[in-house]
C-alpha cells in the first residue's frame, strides 16, 4: 500500500526521470528541486539532505578527479603514449595497444581526463594512416569503461555506489567495498571486451568525415568575408543601425581594419570604408547580405581572403559543462576564451541557422577560431575537451613527476591493503602537490567539479528518501514477484537490466540513485548477501555501451566521431548483453554457490 510519503517520492522520481530524458534543466538542478520538495514535505530532514556532502566518498571522487587532471596537465600520460604508439602502423595493432593501455590506466585513473588525453592521439594517428577517427573513438570510450570497472576507483559510478553503501541505514554492519571487489568481473570482461571490439569494430563502425575535415573542404560554408564599399551608405553607421547584428544564419565575429583585428564587436561600433567584416555560420544566406544596395561587397579572390592564416580548433562540450543550455551568444566565447564559434556539429551533422542562438548540449562539437590568448585562457577548463589540438603542458622537474606517480601508486596500494583509508592517502597527495608547487590553490579551485559534487550528494539524499518512505520496499517486492521465478540469478539479471536501461537514457548517476535502494531492499527481503546486489547495480550503471548519454566518455566521443544513436546501439547492445551474462554468472558463482 502506497503511503502519502511514498506517493510524494514517486512523483519526484517521475519528475527526475522525465527531466533527465527531456533535458529540461541540468542534472544538479533537477536533483536539487526533487530533494527540496522532499524536504518541504518533511520526508527528508535538513541533516539528511546535507549528509551527502559529508560523505567521504564524494570527496574521494573529487580528489581523484583533481589528481587525474593534474597528471593530464603535466603530460605524463602523453610521454607514455608517444613510446607505445610511435611505431604502430596497422589499425588492429593500434587498437589492441589502445585497448590494453587505456584499460590499464582507467583502472586507477579517472577515465574522463584519460579519454580527453587520448582523443587528439586517435585523431592524429587516424589522419596519418588514412583511417576515419570514427573507427576508433567508440572503442576508446569502451576501453575506458571496461578498465574503469576493474577497481573501486576506476570510475566515479563505483565510488558513488560505495558512498551509498556507507550512507545506507537499513542493513546494519554492511561493509564498504574493497579496492578490488570489482575485479572478479572486471578483468574477465576487459579481456572479452577487447577481443569482441577487435573482431567487430572495423566492420560495424561507420566511416565518417570529422568536423575539421569538413571545414577544410568547405571553408566557405563556415566563414565569409565581406568588405564595406568606399561609397557605402553603411559608413559611419553603428553595427546595430546597419542591421548586421541579427542576420539570418550569420553572425559578425570580427572586423579587420587596417591590419588590426577588432574582436567582440559591440553593436555601437561604427563602420568605415574598407572594413573587412568576418561572418560565421550558415553562409549560404550570404546572398541576402550583399544585395546591390547593401553597401557590402564580396572579395573577388575567394570568399575567405586570409584562410591560410586562420587556425581552427575542434572541441567537445563536456557532460558537466556550465555551458550546457546556454546559447553561443550567452556563453561569450570571445570574452571568456578569446575564440569565436564558427560551426557546431551535433548528432553526426552540422547545425544550421544562426549560431549565436543555438543552445549548447553536452557532446556538441564546436569549431573555434582561436585568438592569440585562446590556449592560455582554455587551460584547466572543465567546460570542454580538445579533439584536434593537444593542450600545452606545464613542465615540472623529474623528481616531482616521480613523486606524484609514486605517491598515486602508493595511495592505491595502502588503500587496497587496508593500511590507510583512501580518503587519507589522497588528502596527503593533495598536500604534497601544493607543497611541491606542482599545482596551486587557484588552479585546484578551477579544477574542482562542484556541479558533480552537487549531483552526487543530492542523489545520496534521494536514495535515503526512497528507503525512508517505503517506496524502495514496494518496488523491491514488485520486482521480486516478477523475477523470482527465474531464481536468484534471475533477480540479478532483472536488476542489471533495469539499471542499464535507466543509465542508457538518464545518465548512470541518476540510475544508481534510483536502483541502489531498491536493490539492497531486495537483498534484505530475500535474506541474501547484499554484496552481489550492490555490485550488480555498479556494473549495470558503469558498463553502459548502448547510448552516447549512458556514460560520460561515450558522450565525449559522440560528436567527434560523427556518430548516431544507432552506431552506439549496433555495437554496444551485444557488448552490454555479454557483460550482463558474465557479471551475473560470476557473481552468482561467488556469492550464491
Amino acid at each position: 500500500m502506497l503511503t502519502f510519503d511514498a506517493i510524494v517520492v514517486l512523483i519526484v522520481l517521475v519528475f527526475i526521470l522525465i527531466s533527465f530524458y527531456k533535458e529540461w534543466i541540468g542534472p544538479a538542478f533537477t536533483f536539487l528541486i526533487g530533494v527540496v520538495v522532499l524536504g518541504i514535505f518533511g520526508i527528508l530532514t535538513p541533516k539528511e539532505i546535507l549528509s551527502g556532502f559529508a560523505n567521504d566518498q564524494v570527496v574521494v571522487i573529487l580528489m581523484l578527479l583533481l589528481i587525474g587532471d593534474i597528471i593530464r596537465d603535466l603530460g605524463i600520460v602523453e610521454s607514455i603514449l608517444d613510446r607505445v604508439f610511435q611505431r604502430t602502423k596497422t589499425y588492429r595493432q593500434f587498437m589492441a595497444r589502445m585497448m590494453v593501455l587505456v584499460g590499464a590506466f582507467s583502472a586507477f585513473l579517472n577515465n574522463t581526463p584519460l579519454v580527453a588525453v587520448m582523443m587528439p592521439y586517435v585523431h592524429s594517428w587516424s589522419k596519418r594512416n588514412n583511417i576515419s577517427p570514427s573507427k576508433l573513438l567508440i572503442p576508446l570510450s569502451y576501453a575506458a569503461i571496461l578498465g574503469g570497472c576493474i577497481t573501486l576507483i576506476g570510475t566515479s559510478t563505483n565510488l558513488i555506489v560505495n558512498g551509498m553503501v556507507v550512507d545506507q541505514k537499513i542493513i546494519p554492519g554492511l561493509k564498504s567495498l574493497d579496492m578490488f571487489s570489482f575485479a572478479w568481473v572486471g578483468i574477465p570482461m576487459m579481456i572479452i571486451g577487447t577481443i569482441y571490439l577487435l573482431l567487430v569494430s572495423k566492420k560495424f563502425l561507420p566511416d565518417k568525415e570529422d568536423a575539421l575535415d569538413e571545414f577544410s573542404e568547405n571553408a566557405r560554408k563556415y566563414i565569409v568575408e565581406a568588405h564595406v564599399k568606399v561609397n557605402s551608405d553603411l559608413i559611419g553607421k553603428s553595427i546595430e543601425e546597419a542591421d548586421l547584428r541579427n542576420l539570418k544564419g550569420l553572425y559578425l565575429f570580427q572586423i579587420n581594419r587596417g591590419g588590426r583585428k577588432i574582436a567582440a564587436v559591440s553593436q555601437e561600433y561604427r563602420l568605415e570604408a574598407g572594413d573587412k567584416l568576418m561572418f560565421a555560420g550558415d553562409t549560404e544566406t550570404i546572398a541576402d547580405l550583399v544585395l546591390p544596395n547593401s553597401g557590402l561587397i564580396l572579395p573577388t579572390v575567394g570568399m575567405l581572403t586570409h584562410k591560410k592564416h586562420i587556425e581552427v580548433v575542434e572541441i567537445v562540450i563536456s557532460h558537466n559543462s556550465t555551458l550546457i543550455s546556454k546559447t553561443v551568444k550567452d556563453a561569450n566565447f570571445r570574452g571568456q576564451y578569446d575564440a569565436a564559434v564558427i560551426g557546431i556539429h551535433r548528432n553526426g551533422g552540422r547545425v544550421s541557422g544562426k549560431i549565436g542562438e543555438v543552445k549548447l548540449r553536452a557532446g556538441d562539437v564546436l569549431l573555434l577560431l582561436g585568438g592569440d590568448d585562446f590556449v592560455g585562457r582554455s587551460q584547466r577548463v572543465q567546460d570542454f575537451y580538445f579533439i584536434s589540438k593537444v593542450k600545452e603542458f606545464r613542465k615540472q622537474e623529474g623528481y616531482k613527476i616521480g613523486l606524484l606517480l609514486g605517491g598515486t601508486i602508493l595511495a592505491v596500494i595502502l588503500s587496497a591493503l587496508k593500511i590507510v583509508p583512501l580518503f587519507m592517502t589522497l588528502i596527503v597527495m593533495i598536500i604534497v602537490i601544493l607543497a611541491l608547487k606542482i599545482s596551486n590553490p587557484k588552479d585546484i579551485a578551477k579544477m574542482v567539479d562542484f556541479n558533480l559534487a552537487l549531483i552526487i550528494s543530492l542523489s545520496l539524499a534521494f536514495g535515503t528518501a526512497m528507503i525512508k518512505s517505503g517506496l524502495a520496499d514496494i518496488i523491491a517486492d514488485l520486482l521480486i514477484s516478477v523475477f523470482m521465478p527465474l531464481g536468484r540469478m534471475g533477480i540479478l539479471f532483472g536488476i542489471y537490466l533495469i539499471t542499464t536501461v535507466l543509465a542508457a537514457y538518464i545518465t548512470n548517476k541518476a540510475a544508481v540513485a534510483i536502483v541502489f535502494p531498491i536493490s539492497i531492499t531486495m537483498a534484505l527481503n530475500l535474506h541474501l548477501n547484499p554484496e552481489p546486489f550492490v555490485l550488480i547495480v555498479a556494473f549495470g550503471a558503469a558498463a553502459n555501451f548502448m547510448t552516447p548519454i549512458g556514460y560520460q566518455t561515450n558522450l565525449m566521443v559522440y560528436g567527434p566521431g560523427g556518430y548516431s544513436f544507432k552506431d552506439f546501439f549496433k555495437i554496444g547492445f551485444p557488448l552490454t548483453m555479454i557483460y550482463m551474462v558474465v557479471a551475473v554468472l560470476i557473481l552468482s558463482y561467488i556469492y550464491f554457490y
